[in-house]
């Protein structure tokens, strides 16, 4: 967080941060300190949402492979927004919020449903098969969408990459009430999950409502996909990263695992903005473009690593 107000294109000091802070820097110091400032905090609420309701994900659907943005969330999310700005001139931040959480949920459902035809049920190469080509028919529909107003057109696809440039504290009071309510929701799920870990009939013979679980704990992963999709545009691969880096470093214990990826998905995300700021200047590239740097190459791993043959 440090890294993240001090390196940019202008190069603050410690000390002018905290000049800026009391008013005593210099303008150009005090600029750079205001803009930093809330994309910072904006760039770790959204990482650690996106990071824990990814290992909620994996952990609902026993798929290592899960992540918002392969399984189609985020994609739906951003459908709903797009449809909602175009059809119904939605233009405040807190009604994006509650039409990404509803685009979101609806892409979910489908995928699963979609993923869980055929034999064998839900495997994950069949969800991310079903989430690949959901994402790529629901792409085509914001363009078909978005084509129609060039007025938004531009400022959309920028968003559509996934950044947190442009943040402001007005738009993080918006949305921290929905991150707050799933990030509430996905921990106390963790003890359910660890259960759903054994299998659903091994889970149920030790007492736990397995259908409930499922829905409580995807609805919490809903609500943060959705509210970080509104705030920052749709941001993958954070979600399917940092939960295998977590497990490695803590084990598979949900208890520790949730609050560890959310941990984890803040510190990426923030590293990727800082990073994009870097190598670009005096431009820089969204974190979408980062992550996706990060995470193309990792999700080829673990495939490989899985050995997953089922189709």
């Amino acid at each position: 967080m440090v890294a993240s107000v001090v390196a940019g294109v202008r190069v603050v000091s410690i000390d002018e941060v905290l000049a800026g802070v009391g008013g005593a820097a210099d303008t150009l110091a005090e600029a750079a300190v205001a803009q930093r400032v809330p994309r910072t905090v904006l760039a770790v609420l959204v990482g650690a949402a996106l990071g824990l309701a990814g290992a909620v994900m994996q952990g609902v659907t026993r798929n290592p492979l899960a992540d918002p943005g392969i399984l189609g969330v985020n994609m739906g999310a951003s459908l709903a927004i797009a449809t909602g700005m175009v059809s119904f001139g939605l233009v405040s931040a807190a009604s994006h919020i509650w039409v990404a959480i509803l685009g979101a949920a609806v892409a979910a459902v489908f995928v699963y449903a979609v993923g869980s035809l055929g034999r064998g049920g839900p495997t994950p190469l069949k969800l991310a098969l079903a989430g690949a080509v959901t994402s790529a028919a629901l792409a085509s529909l914001i363009s078909a969408v978005i084509l129609a107003r060039n007025d938004i057109a531009a400022t959309f696809r920028s968003w559509q990459i996934g950044g947190v440039g442009g943040a402001s504290f007005d738009r993080i009071s918006q949305v921290l009430p929905f991150l707050a309510v799933g990030a509430v929701v996905c921990l106390l799920a963790a003890r359910g999950l660890n259960s759903l870990a054994l299998g659903d009939d091994l889970a149920a013979g030790l007492g736990e409502r397995v259908a409930l679980i499922r829905l409580g704990a995807s609805f919490g992963a809903v609500v943060l996909c959705g509210a970080a999709t509104a705030a920052a545009g749709p941001i993958a691969f954070v979600g399917l990263v940092v939960p295998h880096l977590c497990r490695l470093l803590i084990g598979v214990d949900h208890r520790w695992l949730l609050p560890f990826s959310a941990l984890g998905g803040a510190v990426l995300l923030t590293v990727a903005d800082v990073v994009g700021r870097l190598v670009a200047r005096p431009e820089e590239l969204d974190v979408g473009i980062i992550t996706a740097f990060v995470g193309a190459p990792f999700f080829i791993w673990i495939v490989r690593r899985q050995k997953v043959r089922a189709l």
